[in-house]
């Protein structure tokens, strides 16, 4: 399965129907997106430093077809749009809680239980895409922020809405390289070049302390930071991205056009892809934030530093 560290799941899968995209908003989805132009690149990764155990490698070469992609994440803003239009309800608030970082959480709303092997994990009464950290919280000062706590339903639900669809880890991956050729990050192989941070993720002793010497000990604005050279913004940190395919550590090994032509990932699986990383990613403990880092989660998990980004085929 995959590492609670990074994504804490609810338990036993339980994934809705993808709905299919709206055709009325589909004629104009594609408006602001950035356009990939497809080809081949090389996937993955074998960095000395990665987790082998995560299915990061091995470097293979992927030919995508062109596509388009949100520069970035779907903010708290666009997301209370899609609810207000259709009434949707999120699985954070069909099952009453969600996870939160623990010093995040208000201890009178926490449930019971921890997370093994991740006890900075805690279960929130109340805690949702509207209350990030639970009763007493809002999104009114982060309506830029991406919106959180959101399952991989949820995800799937607002692209539908929206014309679009969730990319797949494939074209996650090229469009989050912005055309450098494995590079360890979208801007290349230091981590802070020049000493200048190039993305929110956790700096200090982890889980102990944040400095938020990057600027930020939590979220940050979708548009933080210098975007890549396709134009994305926060592709490593800040939150983690759902991607469509489902997780697997191997399945991306064989050799066959299934998985080297617009892969979409195995036919089966419990858990789905997420990507880049998150503002509690430090490499001390996790450095995910590598742009051939991955791991997953049940599709009905919720956390807050999970969001996602929408593509469009061409």
């Amino acid at each position: 399965m995959t590492d609670a560290c990074c994504a804490p799941g609810r338990g036993p899968a339980r994934e809705r129907s993808i709905p299919a995209p709206v055709p009325a908003r589909r004629a104009n989805a594609g408006g602001g997106m950035a356009a990939i132009p497809g080809g081949p690149f090389l996937m993955g990764g074998e960095d000395p430093d990665g987790w082998a155990a995560d299915g990061e490698g091995p470097v293979r070469e992927v030919t995508l077809s062109p596509f388009l992609i949100d520069p970035v994440c779907v903010t708290n803003a666009k997301f209370a749009t899609f609810v207000k239009t259709t009434g949707y309800r999120t699985d954070a608030e069909r099952y009453g809680w969600s996870f939160v970082f623990q010093h995040f959480a208000d201890p009178r709303h926490v449930i019971d239980g921890t997370v093994p092997g991740a006890p900075w994990w805690v279960a929130v009464a109340g805690a949702d895409w509207r209350r990030p950290e639970g009763p007493g919280s809002d999104v009114t000062s982060r309506q830029n922020h991406p919106v959180v706590h959101v399952s991989w339903n949820d995800a799937a639900a607002y692209a539908a809405w929206a014309g679009k669809r969730l990319p797949t880890e494939a074209e996650w991956e090229m469009a989050a390289r912005g055309g450098l050729v494995q590079a360890r990050y979208p801007w290349g192989d230091e981590l802070t070049p020049r000493g200048r941070h190039r993305c929110n993720i956790w700096q200090g002793t982890f889980p102990r302390s944040n400095t938020g010497a990057d600027g930020y000990v939590g979220t940050a604005p979708v548009k933080s930071f210098a975007p890549n050279g396709y134009g994305l913004y926060n592709t490593s940190g800040n939150v983690w991205e759902w991607c469509l395919d489902r997780w697997s550590t191997d399945w991306h090994v064989a050799e066959s056009a299934l998985t080297r032509v617009d892969p979409q990932g195995p036919p089966a699986g419990e858990a789905r892809v997420i990507r880049g990383g998150s503002y509690m990613c430090h490499d001390s403990y996790c450095n995910r934030y590598r742009v051939a880092a991955r791991t997953g989660n049940t599709p009905d998990s919720s956390t807050g530093h999970s969001g996602f980004r929408c593509a469009l085929s061409l």
